[in-house]
């Protein structure tokens, strides 16, 4: 009559949820054709990679296993229900507190299937971002092949035919091929690095969100277990009657409050970095930010902080008024020369003080 807590699986959303909306099912969980057997398994694990473009076989194994991963852990989410089931079932027909506890952890493992199964829907979306990257290296395997192609064409006919005009055409081919391989390189660098950027950020925040609230699941359990009398009692003592069936029902309604009101910003585990590693990633974010943003060179020139040493900054008006004054200034010297020469030649023709003629006379000779 105590056993209404029991395996309850509809569940309103959760603050997690609601904050973070859940994915669809995981592709994983239909489309079985041989069922639970390892069978599935060692094809993918032997096939994955053997056939598609060169350029994509590792991650085309990638994902293959990938795929494996999520099987098992689907498979694992279900035996852990079964379990549960099974744990609830056997401690019904034994003594009261056992009976109520095990019922209680019952419904706490299956809790945890179910959120193993969540962690299959979430695991699916870093997989599928992953494909995203196996497709675009399929597409530009093409064009490498092709490139390929005609560089083997140019140098057969360099070594049979060097003056084949078919040179000059296949060159001109080649300029095309390796503008498209540059364009497609291009594009597959930067969705590389931005699909693996968002797939292990969903992975790592799925297994984030299970392992906090698997932790919590378990902190309540051992509440549970702290409700069990383990005292031992001699040949035909009697335990006290069992009175924990509330607070063990208090016990479930906590920890279901816990899990609904759990989100990322009240997560219990929080990775602290050294300081030497902080200092190291900071230093290559603010690298990667300077490259997005383009380098600041406005420090880079230091200020001057001498004043008088400045020269005003003046109009063009007046850098013309000053090239009229220098320009009449140089007619004033200039006239102020001429004015010195003719003064120096008129008193050359003038008598000196002892009454001689300071010019030159012309002599009479006598005939």
């Amino acid at each position: 009559m105590h056993r209404t807590y029991s395996m309850r699986r509809t569940r309103a959303p959760t603050a997690s949820q609601i904050q973070n909306p859940p994915p669809p099912p995981s592709s994983t969980k239909s489309g079985r054709i041989f069922g639970r057997a390892s069978l599935s398994h060692a094809l993918r694990g032997r096939t994955a990679g053997a056939f598609g473009p060169d350029l994509a076989k590792k991650l085309t194994q990638l994902v293959k296993m990938e795929k494996n991963v999520m099987r098992s852990l689907e498979q694992v989410a279900k035996e852990r229900m079964e379990v549960a089931h099974q744990l609830s079932n056997w401690g019904e027909a034994c003594d009261e507190d056992v009976s109520d506890i095990t019922d209680k952890l019952g419904v706490l493992l299956y809790e945890i299937g179910e959120l193993e199964d969540q962690l299959v829907d979430r695991y699916d979306q870093y997989r599928v971002t992953m494909k995203g990257i196996r497709n675009i290296e399929a597409s530009v395997q093409p064009c490498r092949d092709r490139k390929q192609k005609i560089m083997d064409q140019i140098a057969q006919l360099k070594y049979k035919e060097p003056n084949s005009p078919k040179i000059v055409v296949l060159e001109q081919e080649l300029v095309r091929a390796e503008a498209e391989s540059l364009v497609a390189e291009a594009q597959l660098s930067n969705i590389t690095r931005e699909k693996v950027k968002a797939a292990y950020s969903y992975q790592f925040d799925a297994l984030r969100e299970h392992s906090e609230k698997v932790a919590i699941i378990a902190g309540y359990g051992k509440h549970l277990l702290d409700l069990i009398d383990d005292t031992p009692v001699t040949p035909g003592e009697t335990r006290a009657a069992y009175d924990g069936y509330e607070a063990s029902k208090a016990i479930i309604q906590d920890c279901e409050d816990a899990l609904t009101n759990w989100i990322t910003a009240n997560a219990a585990v929080h990775s602290k970095l050294s300081v030497r590693a902080r200092t190291l990633s900071q230093r290559r974010r603010n690298h990667i930010r300077a490259r997005s943003e383009g380098l600041d060179l406005s420090g880079q020139d230091v200020p001057m902080h001498d004043q008088d040493s400045w020269e005003v900054a003046r109009t063009d008006d007046e850098d013309e008024d000053e090239d009229e004054e220098q320009e009449h200034r140089l007619h004033d010297k200039e006239d102020l020369d001429s004015d010195d020469n003719r003064e120096s030649v008129a008193s050359s023709s003038r008598v000196n003080g002892n009454g001689e003629a300071r010019g030159r006379s012309k002599e009479v000779h006598a005939a």
